[in-house]
């Protein structure tokens, strides 16, 4: 079974919006406790944290971005960032690298890693 890859900054982008839903859902569970204002309030102040850390994940993206290069895609011609030595392209999954020595080689996000890639 092929293993789905996708592009960094949209991986991390899904963590801080699930984040958010997840904030929200906890939120709700304290509905159920409405009667016992302690656990209510842990409630409310858990999904609290929960969408602070999303806004701080989205932030730390944001930042991250600007770093990226941005490249035009060979496959689909639209214009993606890409992190690190191998990424994918943000529209078509298309495997992108930025070091001339992994081209034509297997795609792989290991070769981001500095301790499995030997030179």
């Amino acid at each position: 079974m092929a293993k789905k890859y996708s592009s960094k900054i949209n991986k991390i982008r899904t963590f801080a919006l699930s984040l958010i839903f997840i904030g929200f859902v906890v939120m709700y569970g304290g509905i159920f406790f409405r009667q016992n204002f302690l656990v209510m309030t842990i409630f409310m102040l858990l999904g609290l944290l929960c969408i602070i850390a999303s806004t701080v994940v989205y932030f730390w993206i944001g930042m991250l971005s600007t770093r990226a290069v941005q490249v035009v895609c060979p496959n689909c011609k639209k214009p993606t960032k890409v992190l690190g030595r191998v990424d994918m392209c943000m529209y078509c999954n298309e495997p992108l690298t930025m070091d001339p020595s992994l081209e034509g080689k297997e795609f792989d996000e290991k070769y981001n890693q500095k301790k499995s890639f030997n030179r």
